[in-house]
């Protein structure tokens, strides 16, 4: 599952984005300084949580659902300053929303491309499940069952996810989109961008780290600079720099794969196989009891793990999905919307479009399961091009 370590490749330079927040003259009431330390204070104590206490932890399924929930709890710390700037969507400028929504659509497409690797790590369970009860029966027959089955396992295990490949060029996108839009006349929007700086910063760093575990490829891994005037820069500069010394000494070690529960599955794997096809004799029988224990040990392990990590990821879609669908109602209701975005009244919660809602998540975990889905596309019309609001048949959506 994984691969040589690959060429570090060259990092987008971006703008201080204190600057967009603290320009010269410029002043944040009491109120506002209150809002945004908070935020900050909390998006510190998030990425404090991802320090590992052993380098053992990293790429580990229980630190990778760690780091899923802190993603979670900062989008929603943003939602929630949102509503404490009381700074209703329809005054808005254009751009910040132009960047809710793509920021948005791009996290919707990395979740399910780590839902459906998810997926299908999980469905390598069944294969160990078959073998565990092939090795029940003491029979040479039966061995040479289980051996096929192990066979079967690493090479499904092996195989790549046409999906997790696209999640590269969707985080090469998000760095470049690092420098937010300059805010001018507007303190509260100044408050906001800066908050979705970091919570920008965090996604894009914790999505690189799955994207590589998950392709097996380093390169996948990415080193964020960070302004150090920033009150969460040290934290979060110490979780990057301890993280990828860590996953870059694991991918370099070149293993068959750097997920930790999935690699000590494997190495009982390669630990039992030559005793299925060598037979067993006096000495070899107690190993082979102790080796068919460890390994139905681990791998209901790896499952639960698997199982967990599934259920942040899709509570992480969920997140992100509403926030949006939202914004899209809030501005329909509003009766504002900017001229390059047009709105099906469809597009979001409440008590008109929940049917809708569920239908494309339903639609998504169909595109997941299925290995000859296509991706579903709805396109959203502007001025200057199309961009992809959710998964539809590509037709355009209704004004």
């Amino acid at each position: 599952m994984s691969r040589p370590q690959e060429p570090h490749r060259p990092f987008f330079p971006f703008a201080n984005p204190f600057r967009m927040i603290s320009p010269k003259g410029s002043q944040l009431s009491p109120r506002l300084l209150s809002l945004l330390n908070t935020f900050e204070a909390a998006l510190l104590e998030r990425l404090q949580k991802l320090v590992p206490k052993d380098k053992d932890d990293i790429l580990s399924l229980s630190w990778m659902k760690l780091a899923m929930e802190s993603l979670s709890e900062i989008h929603c710390d943003i939602k929630n300053l949102i509503t404490e700037l009381e700074l209703p969507v329809t005054d808005w400028d254009e751009k910040w929303i132009d960047v809710y929504l793509d920021i948005s659509v791009k996290l919707l497409d990395i979740s399910i491309a780590y839902t459906s690797e998810l997926t299908r790590l999980n469905q390598g369970h069944l294969l160990l499940q078959c073998v565990l009860h092939r090795l029940e029966s003491n029979t040479p027959e039966q061995f040479m069952r289980a051996c096929s089955s192990l066979d079967s396992w690493r090479q499904h295990i092996g195989s790549k996810n046409p999906r997790v490949e696209t999640c590269r060029p969707i985080l090469d996108n998000l760095v470049e989109s690092l420098n937010l839009p300059k805010v001018k006349n507007s303190a509260k929007g100044k408050v906001l961008m800066r908050a979705m700086y970091g919570a920008k910063v965090a996604t894009v760093y914790i999505c690189s780290v799955f994207s590589a575990a998950f392709s097996g490829s380093a390169k996948n891994l990415l080193d964020l600079p960070v302004p150090d005037t920033l009150p969460w820069a040290q934290v979060f500069s110490n979780v990057q720099t301890t993280g990828n010394a860590e996953i870059r000494n694991i991918f370099s070690c070149e293993k068959f794969t750097v997920l930790r529960e999935l690699d000590a599955v494997d190495a009982l794997v390669k630990k039992l196989y030559p005793l299925l096809q060598d037979g067993l004799g006096p000495i070899e029988e107690e190993t082979f009891k102790n080796s068919v224990s460890d390994l139905r040990k681990s791998a209901q392990k790896l499952s639960q793990g698997l199982d967990n990590l599934s259920k942040v990821v899709d509570g992480f879609f969920k997140i992100v999905l509403g926030g949006r669908d939202a914004l899209l109602c809030n501005l329909r209701a509003g009766g504002t919307v900017p001229n390059s975005i047009h709105i099906s009244p469809c597009l979001g919660y409440g008590s008109t479009c929940g049917v809708s809602c569920k239908l494309r998540l339903f639609l998504t975990r169909i595109a997941c399961f299925s290995n000859e889905s296509k991706t579903l596309k709805i396109m959203l019309p502007t001025n200057h091009y199309r961009r992809n609001l959710f998964f539809s048949t590509g037709e355009k959506v209704p004004s």
